[in-house]
């Protein structure tokens, strides 16, 4: 098998991100307890938990579980669900499934990196498109159809978009659906702030409900600020993939954690309350943010995402974005990704960049830490 680099941004966070004392580029919504969650289920699932037992459950998932799942979609049925240990096993299996070496695929820039590490790994090439800051970060459809091969076989995106959040716009992401379609092109939908939109109405409709070559990758760890759990899930229409990604999953988790299965079953019943809390939570911090970044304008350019736990903040300092970041989390405990945790191999990516997170409560002491260092240097 083909040796895959380093993990930029996981390497990163392995050295600080349980060492820092503030947290402040985390890409998950605020977490909750056992007991949080369980007050939240009715009396059936709380039943299903007291009777939960810890054996093997199917690699597919729970019948129950895939069930739920799919009553988040419009039209899909559980059979069209395929669970993982967490959205990167599922994003793994899948660019196993769909791509080989004489196949191209087109990934948006910039992006998490294994939806482009992986494809760059698998594919016989792979065209980079870029979202760019002075066109709020949208997708270009002329950039798509300018990259598009006879060959190309995946188009892969993800909006909300980490690290900038953005979304893109409704009728530029069904014309790309209708490209899709019309080419026999499987568009993968990274969709995992899906629920996070500051604005309702640019919340996008998810790839499985559009066409059979939709499909859609999600997770209990970023909206919902539940990633313990450790499950996600591909939902599409196409059995026959779903199938040979089922076959790989036996390879690598087998199956999930018959309590976390559990557990997300309420989860995803309590959606509205969860997201709402969320979508109030970023809201908030948000605006703290902008107060924060308004009080230093020769140091920092804050545009609010449209959605998610994350956005993609300017310093124009002297001493750069990368000597900026290493000084915040060496001196005090600040933590932030900086663009080099973001560099891609198909396209440049902004270099005076750095990830803030929005997602988590408490953002009050680290705001005051960052300041600090601000007034000490």
């Amino acid at each position: 098998m083909t040796t895959l680099p380093d993990f930029r941004l996981e390497t990163h966070f392995s050295r600080w991100e349980f060492k820092a004392r503030h947290h402040m580029t985390a890409s998950d919504a605020e977490t909750m307890t056992m007991s949080e969650l369980l007050a939240l289920a009715g009396p059936e699932d709380l039943e299903a938990w007291e009777r939960v037992s810890l054996c093997y459950t199917q690699t597919w998932g729970a019948p129950e579980l895939r069930d739920t799942i799919a009553s988040t979609y419009e039209t899909l049925e559980g059979a069209d669900i395929l669970t993982f240990a967490g959205a990167e096993e599922g994003l793994y299996c899948a660019m196993l499934a769909l791509l080989g070496p004489d196949d191209h695929a087109i990934v948006t820039v910039p992006n998490y990196q294994s939806m482009e590490t992986l494809p760059v790994t698998i594919a016989g090439s792979v065209t980079g498109v870029a979202l760019r800051s002075e066109n709020r970060w949208q997708l270009d459809l002329d950039d798509v159809r300018a990259a598009l091969r006879p060959e190309t076989r995946l188009i892969a995106v993800n909006f909300p978009n980490n690290p900038t959040g953005a979304i893109a716009d409704q009728a530029i992401y069904r014309e790309l659906v209708a490209l899709c379609a019309e080419r026999g092109i499987h568009l993968f939908s990274d969709e995992v702030y899906r629920g996070l939109e500051v604005d309702d109405a640019k919340r996008l409709p998810q790839a499985a409900d559009l066409f059979d070559k939709g499909i859609s990758l999600n997770v209990m760890s970023k909206a919902y600020g539940l990633p313990g759990l450790r499950i996600g899930w591909i939902a599409c229409r196409d059995h026959a993939l779903l199938e040979r990604m089922e076959k790989m999953k036996h390879y690598l988790s087998i199956c999930n954690a018959r309590p976390s299965e559990v557990l997300a079953g309420i989860a995803l019943k309590a959606r509205e309350t969860i997201l709402a809390r969320n979508r109030a939570l970023c809201a908030e911090n948000t605006e703290k943010l902008g107060r924060f970044f308004a009080d230093f304008p020769h140091l920092y350019q804050f545009t609010p995402p449209d959605g998610g736990c994350v956005a993609f903040a300017r310093y124009v300092g002297t001493d750069g974005v990368e000597e900026h970041c290493r000084r915040l989390v060496e001196e005090k405990g600040v933590l932030f990704l900086p663009s080099s945790l973001y560099v891609s191999d198909l396209l440049p990516v902004p270099a005076d960049r750095f990830r803030v997170g929005i997602g988590r409560r408490n953002i009050d002491v680290g705001l005051a830490a960052w300041r600090e260092f601000l007034a000490d240097a």
